[in-house]
């Protein structure tokens, strides 16, 4: 017999768990104890958010679970937001938090949630978890974690909280043994002949991705090519088709493009997959501007049954793992003959929206930031935003390289997530260089990355784009309100001058050119740095729409 501690740490083992993000708390140590002697990396992150966004990034890098090991009240209330992010955009993370002793529940011992109610800290994961589990016997434990790794990586993927009681990771257990889980659904051959048979038949076909079809992005070129389709994509989905393809229209909706959002509206049959038709792809929903299917077909595939039709009335729905869906129609789409839209893609490639800046300006227009950054930057680097200008900007108008991998908080929209998730994103791919491409509000936000980073001795660049300002918000409030009150700064600290405290390397910008040198410096040292980058607030394009502007001007 040993400690539930240490078959829990054995069992992350057998699951074949490398690292695990989190804080200490006298809740958790005994696991912290087992975790010493074991073969897995344990991460200090300073805080619970930047546990969970570090754990978040290493799972989109990886295509492995995120852990995270956290401590009681402030602990797991420190953890929701970037547990939600991740929830959100369907990353699986398992989180494990300790709890109150088992037997003092409700009399409010040292930091219990119990003030109007009975204390249940694991209810508050409920809205956006796909389960929660709350352990109350030893034994229970690993049946409790093996579920929750089947769950957070089957289906849909998400999050999950293990909630254990302190004194139960003391009390004796037995190791658990490693269960098989069963393969993701796929598609039958009978809806995938149906579904080309659309595609084949429609004049103005469109095939539009969302985050969950990245690893078969193969067979997508190889149905599109066939059938000449041209293919747009989410906001999440940017990559998965390289941006230079000839029939990559690029993304829809607020930030999108004008010929993406014209033909999304126009197309006559959709084939949309793995996407959930998020509001700021989508226009606001509303059919002016990006998808009108009152006189078109839509075929949507999706892991999740709650996604079919959830914003658009749906001809052909198929539950069904995304890539397994699209190698099925790809194959079935040979049966019909190979199409030709020639003019299509003479449009397509007049369309191309990427930035190729060269200003003198200072500070920096933040196109400009983007051309010296694909300059730079060796092809297969793995650039991970925060929210502002670095996401959509870079979404819109920056041409990822082939090889190249976007990662952004989309569903929660969380501002600082960049650079923790850059952090994780290093540790599951060390020999890639990773950029935590932020703005100054972003790294301000999750500062602890930084000791982080310097700590595990991972070569994040954070490059800040510093506009002395929530640049997008404050854009925003000057258009329909006068002003930015409450959304510039007074003043912000020196983030190259931070970086050097933490122990990275530090470049302030001061000039146009400087940026390029210290990119290029910094990919060769192979260290954490940190680029402070003064930039002006230019608003990103919006050919779409999105319907906050109707709420200021009281258009209900």
């Amino acid at each position: 017999m040993t400690t539930a501690a240490e078959a829990l740490v054995s069992q992350l083992e057998e699951l074949g768990v490398e690292v695990v993000f989190g804080t200490c708390g006298h809740t958790n140590i005994a696991v912290l104890d087992a975790l010493s002697r074991s073969s897995v990396r344990f991460v200090i992150a300073r805080h619970e958010q930047a546990a969970a966004h570090a754990a978040d990034g290493y799972a989109r890098a990886s295509g492995r679970p995120g852990v995270v090991l956290v401590h009681v009240g402030p602990g797991l209330t420190n953890t929701i937001t970037g547990a939600m992010t991740a929830a959100l955009d369907s990353v699986p993370l398992v989180v494990i938090s300790g709890d109150i002793p088992s037997y003092y529940r409700g009399r409010h011992p040292h930091q219990e949630i119990n003030l109007h109610a009975d204390a249940d800290q694991a209810a508050l994961f409920r809205p956006f978890a796909k389960r929660v589990w709350d352990v109350h016997r030893p034994e229970d434990l690993g049946r409790a974690v093996e579920r929750a790794f089947w769950t957070a990586t089957t289906g849909r993927p998400g999050a999950v909280l293990v909630n254990v009681p302190m004194d139960v990771f003391s009390r004796p257990a037995s190791p658990y043994p490693r269960r098989s889980v069963a393969g993701p659904p796929g598609l039958s051959a009978g809806t995938a002949e149906r579904i080309a048979a659309e595609l084949a038949g429609a004049e103005r076909p469109l095939i539009y991705v969302g985050g969950g079809l990245r690893e078969a992005s193969a067979a997508l070129i190889a149905l599109a090519e066939h059938l000449d389709i041209p293919i747009a994509h989410s906001l999440m989905a940017k990559g998965t088709v390289p941006d230079t393809h000839p029939l990559q229209l690029g993304m829809t909706g607020f930030w999108g493009r004008e010929l993406t959002n014209a033909y999304a509206r126009e197309a006559d049959v959709v084939l949309a997959v793995a996407t959930r038709f998020a509001e700021t792809d989508a226009s606001s929903w509303d059919p002016r501007f990006t998808w009108d299917f009152s006189r078109s077909t839509l075929i949507q595939i999706d892991l999740d049954p709650a996604e079919l039709g959830r914003s658009y009335p749906v001809s052909i729905g198929a539950v069904a793992d995304a890539g397994l869906a699209i190698r099925a129609v790809a194959e079935a789409a040979l049966s019909h003959p190979p199409v030709e839209r020639a003019d299509l893609r003479r449009r397509i490639a007049a369309s191309q929206v990427f930035v190729h800046d060269r200003s003198e300006e200072f500070p920096l227009r933040p196109q400009r930031i983007l051309t010296d950054l694909r300059e730079a930057l060796p092809p297969d680097t793995i650039l991970v935003t925060d929210v502002g200008w670095n996401k959509n900007g870079v979404a819109q108008c920056y041409e990822l390289p082939e090889g190249g991998r976007f990662i952004t908080p989309g569903g929660a929209s969380t501002m600082g997530f960049g650079p923790a998730a850059a952090v994780g994103a290093q540790l599951a791919l060390p020999e890639r260089t990773v950029v935590a491409l932020i703005g100054d509000g972003g790294m301000s936000a999750q500062l602890p990355a930084l000791s982080m980073a310097v700590e595990q001795d991972a070569p994040v660049l954070f490059v800040v784009m510093n506009n002395q300002s929530h640049g997008t918000i404050s854009d925003l409030q000057s258009t329909f309100f006068g002003s930015g009150f409450g959304c510039d700064f007074a003043s912000g600290p020196d983030f190259a001058a931070l970086g050097v405290a933490c122990g990275a390397e530090g470049h302030a910008v001061r000039a146009p050119r400087e940026l390029g040198t210290a990119l290029r410096q910094a990919v060769t040292k192979r260290r954490p740095a940190v680029i402070d980058v003064p930039m002006v607030n230019e608003p990103v394009p919006t050919p779409g729409h999105w319907n906050i502007k109707d709420i200021y001007q009281g258009i209900f």
